[in-house]
């Protein structure tokens, strides 16, 4: 369906991105940082599954409409900044998840990353502006060769993520077991997630 050529070229593209640190980079960080290892493999998870989402709703040209209709846009863009600050005060308020409570975290961790990402309409506006560079309707249907580049793209950023969440997990786990240490973190957490919320409030549509 796609040209080794192309594959070639896409997939090291695509590999540079998944190390640029950003917000799918520093929700995990943060996420493992105050839940743990587990937490934030399945908070990566549900980005990556957010982020499939956004490329089939672009290869269906569902995307082109969040892209030129600036009321939707802004309707995501704030939804995605009231559920980061929802977390922001959760993470604040009850600081880092205690040890003994790992089945719930990693549940709800799951879907903290699918809504974060889904609410975040700059995802959609960069699958707009980098994957349609590596499609070729000539070869084919446009569509599932979105969905084969969106795979790649999704199974880096997992990776990639899911290991700085689980670095950050080792570093919180060390320190859990003293209160301060736990209310301190919870603290870094809630900060992290502050900051990606006005990161998203005051960007601009591209």
């Amino acid at each position: 369906m796609i040209e080794t050529v192309t594959l070639l070229a896409f997939i090291p593209a695509a590999l540079a991105l998944n190390l640029t640190p950003g917000a799918d980079l520093m929700f995990c960080f943060g996420q493992g940082l105050r839940s743990g290892a587990r937490s934030a493999i399945a908070a990566s998870a549900g980005i990556s599954l957010g982020s499939m989402v956004h490329v089939l709703l672009a290869g269906l040209g569902l995307g082109a409409a969040v892209a030129t209709i600036p009321w939707l846009f802004d309707a995501i863009r704030w939804m995605g900044v009231a559920y980061l600050l929802f977390l922001a005060w959760g993470a604040i308020r009850n600081g880092a998840m205690p040890s003994e409570a790992p089945a719930k975290s990693t549940s709800h961790a799951f879907r903290d990353g699918l809504v974060v990402n889904l609410t975040n309409p700059k995802v959609i506006l960069f699958v707009l502006a980098f994957i349609p560079q590596f499609v070729n309707p000539a070869i084919g249907p446009i569509l599932p060769q979105f969905l084969i580049l969106g795979v790649i793209i999704a199974l880096g950023g997992f990776v990639v993520n899911g290991l700085l969440g689980i670095f950050a997990g080792g570093a919180g786990k060390a320190l859990i077991s003293n209160p301060c240490a736990s209310r301190i973190m919870g603290w870094v957490s809630g900060g992290i997630f502050a900051a990606l919320a006005i990161r998203l409030a005051i960007m601009e549509r591209a």
